[in-house]
């Protein structure tokens, strides 16, 4: 068995998503998980993992399910080796950077398990006093371009509030350290439940990230407080 990724568009209405995973049976597959990453305009996306015994009914899965009325497949792929389930992966990231013991090493775990939890092809930390690049990972985009994507999408409402943005590149603020995480994958659009999940990651970042500046200056200066 072969596991794949299946990102489809499913009607939200009761029993779509049983007609789908009936198809995937009718070519031999196995519905083996499923993840909720939008829903709207009486639509969801949902990312399913399907074993298939054999990776020439690949096709054939994708005209299965496209069979049930108002389902769209956007996205067949192979399953990572590592793959895992989405919200243990979310648990174990915020357990890694809580025991993070200095800045750098924060911010090294944060880009490094960014790109990891959401398959991202790159990942930058990028300080908005002086938007550069402070730790990468992957093909990262010129600094010119990420200082000119931060600046606009810090400037636009709705994608600074989590609810959009291009479809390849999401980003979320570390408020207090005036650092903003952004992340970029190829061919799969972030969704909505991505980018919140983002967020959430970044809120976990800076409350380290405080923790651990108001310890080295209580260490310098043992009559500071927070």
């Amino acid at each position: 068995m072969t596991t794949y990724v299946v990102r489809v568009w499913v009607p939200d209405r009761p029993g779509a998503l049983g007609s789908v995973a009936s198809r995937i049976g009718a070519v031999r597959g196995d519905l083996v998980g499923i993840d909720i990453l939008e829903r709207g305009g009486g639509r969801a996306i949902d990312e399913l993992l399907v074993d298939l015994p054999d990776a020439s009914l690949v096709p054939l899965l994708i005209s299965e399910v496209e069979e049930v009325d108002g389902v769209d497949v956007e996205d067949v792929r192979p399953a990572a080796d590592w793959l895992s389930d989405p919200r243990l992966d979310a648990l174990e990231t915020a357990a890694v950077l809580v025991d993070q013991h200095s800045v750098a090493n924060l911010l090294d775990r944060l880009v490094s398990h960014a790109t990891h939890d959401f398959t991202a092809d790159w990942a930058a930390v990028v300080d908005l006093d002086s938007p550069v690049p402070l730790t990468t990972v992957g093909p990262v985009p010129p600094a010119p371009w990420l200082e000119a994507f931060v600046t606009g999408s810090r400037a636009s409402a709705s994608p600074a509030a989590g609810l959009g943005g291009p479809d390849d590149v999401a980003w979320a603020e570390l408020d207090t350290a005036s650092l903003v995480l952004v992340i970029g994958r190829r061919g799969r659009p972030f969704r909505a439940r991505e980018r919140q999940q983002l967020a959430a990651l970044a809120r976990i970042a800076n409350h380290r990230w405080v923790e651990l500046v108001t310890r080295v200056s209580r260490m310098i200066h043992p009559s500071a407080t927070p």
